[in-house]
């Protein structure tokens, strides 16, 4: 023992001890308690007694104590792991190219662009006219832009058709609230007019001085209101031409690609209806497409004198393509042109002058048809793995035979490529650079396996890891998913992820019900009364990795955020020795009091997901899984909680009241930390090097609990 003291007088070993003492006398921190004062909460005759309620008031200086208190924990408890943040921090910063640019896109004559410079976290937007070798024109600047705010964001960039205005959409609190702002492209003027409480999305009539937009409620931040604007005038003066007031839709407006015509869209989980209106009449009437009907989803796009539907009307789970007229636009008018398949799951359609691109989805994989208008070209654009992602992007010009694509795999950084539909030639037109030296795709190893669930299904899971890896049960492995409205995660490369992957960890994506991987029916298996499916996937894969000898519990670990972070709460009640640590970002996990509480933003438009607990049968299927309520006296793992004091979506006081009643109930020695971003919302940090702070705060989590110090 005294030999061991000595030679933590060296300086190289000093380090190390000293590390080690952090780590003693993190231990030693006393976490802090929430005050309990206890709110009986009554529906259907049930009596649950919530002794946090009174978290939920951010304007409490006693709140913000509480959350300011759990942040001097969380970074005491974490100080030894500092070096490792900030290491880690440098590494994935030094992968990535700082002075980076999209792939210019041309529209309307003029080509655009958006770079980063070195040292700056937002972009530049701007624009050259005619060819890529005319002078630069600088839209926004948003580092300049940003200057003097902990939190900026700027979206919605909308020019109009004579590319002399521009409405974009500001938010320097992170709460979605966008303000309006027009900016005169020749003078560079920012006008007085401004529009407050928007969607941040905008489109111009084609007289270049009527702007439509949506307004959002002030208190539940729905997307309610469609009003028009005409520049130069006050915002009062606005004219609003739609309401909607189903709480449980939201509105949005858009032109068609063919600039013919202007579109008010309302949705809800299950249905969606649409109005329509010439782009050259603004002030005109809208006239409703089809009625909405419960349980009828279609979207529309419009070419030559034909609108084209994608629909799951008669039954087609999977989704069909139609078409109808301009004037005669009801669904009993509507003709088939790609039926509906009972395997394969119609997602979108892009179209060109001369061409129809279908992206669809077979057996989990993105597959890209080409069909010619003519009847002359019917084909698949080939992949060759089954860890992919691609997707068409940037379409926006109308007469072209080319199809841009992004395409990237689990092992294979993003490409953009232009595609020609009449010679069926690609062109790369970019592929991400990992910079460093040090990453070659033949060191990393994916495939997609196939974990039996206990009611027999099948789930995909979609790994990667270094070569050489051993299956002994001894590797450490993050598994992670979402798995709520119908959103896929497909296999994307992740440059930061290379940082968990050259540490000799695998990474897994399970691909659980409640997306929509398998088509429609793997979403409508994974939601309202079947929403236990998406938990019990989620275990189901965990233990077949475990089976597989990929992990073991005591190296697995999991995360998800948002409705993935549900996801966590309810695994870590159902199955909490299967993990040895959790990752939960803004996680929602007080479901049954968020869906009774119809003034939180969101509550209304969530029936459909959840279902409504105003109903017993409802209330008591969410009240059996949802993790704040499931809380008991057991042991948990080692659970790391993030969240934003302004977060629109999974309000901040989910994940407080839930670390509170982890703390109070839970009979275990590991580590519980909560962390509250002060200044920003759902999405985290606006700033690009800000987000991966972020990302390098949750990493260091993980591989702290495998004792990875570098």
């Amino acid at each position: 023992m005294k030999y061991i003291l000595s030679l933590c007088l060296i300086s190289a070993i000093f380090a190390s001890c000293n590390e080690e003492n952090e780590q003693t006398s993190a231990m030693k921190h006393t976490p802090p308690t929430a005050e309990k004062i206890d709110k009986t909460l009554e529906m259907h005759g049930d009596m649950r007694v919530d002794p946090y309620f009174w978290l939920n008031n951010r304007e409490n200086e006693e709140v913000i104590d509480y959350l300011e208190r759990e942040n001097d924990y969380y970074n005491k408890m974490t100080a030894h792991t500092d070096v490792l943040k900030q290491d880690l921090f440098e590494e994935i910063k030094s992968r990535i190219k700082e002075d980076d640019s999209s792939v210019p896109y041309f529209y309307n004559g003029y080509y655009y662009i958006t770079r980063f410079e070195t040292g700056n976290d937002y972009p530049i937007y701007s624009r050259k006219k005619g060819s890529l070798e005319a002078e630069e024109e600088i839209l926004f600047n948003v580092n300049d832009m940003a200057k003097g705010y902990s939190y900026y964001n700027l979206r919605g960039i909308n020019v109009s058709p004579d590319n002399q205005w521009v409405a974009y959409g500001v938010d320097t609190v992170s709460r979605r609230k966008y303000t309006l702002y027009i900016k005169n492209l020749e003078s560079g003027e920012v006008l007085e007019e401004t529009i407050p409480t928007t969607t941040g999305s905008s489109t111009w009539a084609n007289d270049n001085k009527t702007l439509f937009y949506t307004r959002k409620d002030e208190q539940t931040l729905r997307s309610n209101e469609i009003f028009r604007h005409e520049r130069g005038t006050e915002a009062t003066a606005d004219v609003k031409v739609y309401e909607e007031t189903d709480e449980t839709f939201s509105t949005y407006v858009y032109k068609t690609k063919s600039d013919e015509f202007l579109v008010i869209g309302s949705y809800s989980t299950l249905t969606s209806e649409f109005q329509i209106l010439k782009a050259d009449t603004p002030k005109g009437a809208f006239k409703v497409f089809q009625p909405r009907v419960r349980g009828l989803e279609y979207g529309i796009a419009h070419y030559g004198d034909h609108f084209y539907i994608v629909t799951n009307k008669d039954g087609a789970t999977n989704f069909k393509l139609m078409k109808t007229s301009e004037t005669a636009t009801t669904s009993d008018q509507w003709e088939e042109v790609i039926a509906h398949r009972e395997q394969v799951l119609l997602e979108d359609v892009d179209i060109f002058k001369e061409y129809l691109v279908v992206s669809e989805r077979d057996n989990g994989l993105n597959k890209l048809r080409i069909m010619s208008w003519d009847g002359t070209k019917d084909y698949y654009l080939p992949f060759d793995n089954e860890t992919y992602t691609a997707y068409t992007t940037q379409n926006i010009e109308f007469d072209t035979r080319i199809l841009r694509y992004a395409y990237n795999s689990l092992t294979a950084p993003a490409s953009i490529v232009d595609f020609n539909m009449d010679t069926q030639e690609k062109e790369i037109k970019k592929q991400t650079e990992v910079l460093g030296g040090t990453f070659d795709a033949a060191n990393y190893e994916s495939k997609r396996i196939w974990a039996p669930a206990r009611d027999g299904k099948k789930i995909p899971v979609s790994i990667v890891y270094r070569k050489g890896i051993e299956l002994d049960g001894e590797n450490p492995l993050l598994q992670y998913a979402y798995g709520s409205y119908g959103s896929t995660i497909d296999p994307y490369f992740s440059v930061a992820r290379l940082s968990l992957l050259d540490r000799g960890f695998i990474y897994a994506i399970a691909h659980v019900r409640g997306g929509q991987y398998l088509g429609r029916q793997w979403y409508e298996d994974g939601k309202l009364l079947k929403k236990k499916n998406t938990f019990t996937d989620f275990v189901d894969v965990s233990n077949f990795l475990i089976e597989e000898k990929y992990t073991s519990p005591e190296h697995l670990y999991a995360s998800g955020g948002s409705a993935g972070g549900l996801l966590m709460g309810a695994v870590v009640n159902m199955a909490p020795e299967l993990y040895n640590g959790v990752v939960a970002a803004v996680p929602f996990v007080d479901v049954v009091t968020t869906m009774l509480d119809d003034s939180i933003p969101l509550t209304t438009g969530e029936y459909d997901e959840w279902g409504n607990p105003n109903d017993s049968t409802y209330y008591q299927y969410i009240k059996s899984y949802s993790p704040y309520d499931n809380v008991a006296a057991k042991n948990y793992p080692n659970i790391l909680v993030t969240t934003g004091l302004h977060d629109s979506q999974v309000q901040y006081w989910e994940p407080a009241k839930w670390v509170a009643k982890l703390r109070e109930l839970k009979t275990d020695d590991n580590i519980l930390l909560l962390h509250t971003n002060m200044e920003a919302g759902h999405g985290g940090a606006s700033g690009r090097f800000e987000a991966i702070k972020e990302v390098a705060r949750d990493y260091a989590f993980i591989l702290d609990r495998e004792g990875i110090s570098k």
